[in-house]
């Protein structure tokens, strides 16, 4: 397992890591630098702002910005700020990569005002002076709505402080809007766990090189008593897997690319670990290698890792609502002789433009009832196959439905749910849906 040398794009990548937060990034400037083309020093730095390292603002430019932890999601750089309501900066560019921790709307007396906002907050107002000078003094960023600018002292002021004074042409209510939008998607994104967050990285990683003969296997089992390992090249791109059943009664001197899975199923840092999870159930797979956008190696995540983050996932708040959530909160279990049934009212939220329940709502409601049913039969999760949805009447705004689940078959493996759904009696919506189980 020889390490090698990094590649370009990744000296790229770590030189923008180790520049200070608030640097201002240029493609000709890395391409001088770091002796590289102006098309590689673009990709690396878009590699970054995908990464969340830096941020590009209209008429600023690429500044490296602190990277957010999980925890952390939930707050803005001023940076992001501009790009939401898409601003221009006045002045105090240096303080872009700052975070605020509020925002206070200055509709209200200046010394009233003044009680509110302190430092690291943003103060959202329209063309008055006097306030821009006094939040900039009390160590607060200010965002103008309505177009206006400000005075030079002003600006002066704001460079002096490292304190963005940003100018946008939308209202206040409207750019208030628009910053808890996205605070409250960043909190719903906050709660997905994604593949970087639990795979084993390479430097943990042990795997073989297409010039390494099947003892290499054996060595390696006898070290870490795995079964599975990635193999890779001498450019550490992803060649194939091979497992115990590979290499059972064969030579040990024949080379691994004649026993080995070419060509195996591979994520990517960004991959979801539910997506992780249907792939792994789907394909009878225990162990993906994940590999960045150059199909290097970059650690594995193993159905156990999979399974645990699941579990994680169930146990965490949620704190940002998703669409789902709000359908499946408003269940409400009735279990009768004849099994469970679920009650939901349709709100607003589940309508399409016509007033009536949405397609994709139904099905959410037919999922989330099969799901618990289910869990009654057995305890895991489900990962749905199919589901055929062949009758669907419209349901018009505020009718409270009765979802009935039935199990028709289930399996160690898989389960098959037959649904129906009544409103004030008469029959509205038929739906099956067959699904594989991951046991606990």
């Amino acid at each position: 397992m020889v390490r090698k040398l990094a590649t370009k794009h990744e000296q790229i990548l770590q030189h923008i890591e180790n520049l200070e937060v608030g640097n201002k990034i240029s493609v000709r400037q890395i391409a001088k630098e770091l002796l590289v083309s102006e098309g590689t020093a673009y990709r690396a730095i878009k590699d970054a702002e995908n990464k969340g390292m830096v941020s590009t603002i209209e008429r600023v430019g690429t500044i490296r910005i602190e990277q957010k932890k999980k925890e952390n999601f939930e707050k803005l750089t001023y940076a992001e700020v501009v790009n939401i309501v898409d601003g221009q900066v006045l002045g105090g560019r240096e303080g872009l990569h700052k975070t605020l921790n509020k925002f206070v709307i200055g509709a209200m007396k200046l010394e009233a005002m003044m009680r509110y906002t302190g430092a690291g907050n943003l103060l959202i107002i329209g063309n008055r002076t006097k306030a821009h000078e006094k939040a900039l003094e009390a160590g607060a960023a200010v965002l103008i709505t309505g177009g206006f600018d400000t005075e030079e002292n002003v600006k002066l002021l704001a460079d002096e402080f490292q304190l963005p004074i940003i100018s946008t042409s939308y209202d206040t209510f409207t750019v208030a809007t628009m910053i808890n939008r996205a605070i409250y998607d960043q909190l719903i994104k906050k709660e997905i766990v994604f593949v970087e967050d639990i795979l084993t990285s390479i430097e943990r990683t042990f795997f073989i090189e297409t010039s390494d003969n099947v003892g290499k296997w054996f060595e390696l089992n006898d070290e870490t008593k795995h079964s599975r390992y990635p193999v890779v090249d001498d450019s550490l791109k992803i060649q194939g897997m091979v497992t115990a059943k590979d290499v059972i009664g064969v030579d040990r001197n024949l080379s691994i690319e004649k026993v080995m899975t070419k060509n195996p199923m591979t994520v990517n840092a960004k991959t979801s670990v539910a997506n992780c999870a249907h792939m792994m159930v789907w394909e009878g797979i225990e162990v993906l290698p994940v590999i960045d956008d150059h199909h290097r190696l970059q650690g594995i995540i193993s159905r156990q890792d999979v399974l645990k983050a699941l579990q994680m996932i169930q146990r965490q708040p949620q704190v940002g609502e998703t669409i789902d959530d709000l359908i499946t909160n408003q269940f409400m279990n009735t279990t009768e002789a004849g099994g469970s049934t679920y009650r939901c009212e349709v709100t607003p939220q589940m309508t399409n433009h016509l007033g009536t329940i949405s397609y994709g709502v139904f099905t959410t409601l037919v999922t989330e009832a099969s799901s618990r049913i289910m869990r009654n039969h057995k305890k895991g999760d489900l990962v749905v196959e199919n589901i055929t949805v062949y009758f669907i009447k419209p349901v018009q705004l505020e009718s409270i439905l009765e979802i009935v689940p039935k199990v028709l078959e289930v399996g160690r493996k898989f389960g098959k749910v037959d649904v129906e759904v009544y409103n004030e009696g008469k029959l509205v919506g038929k739906a099956l849906l067959m699904a594989q189980l991951i046991d606990r």
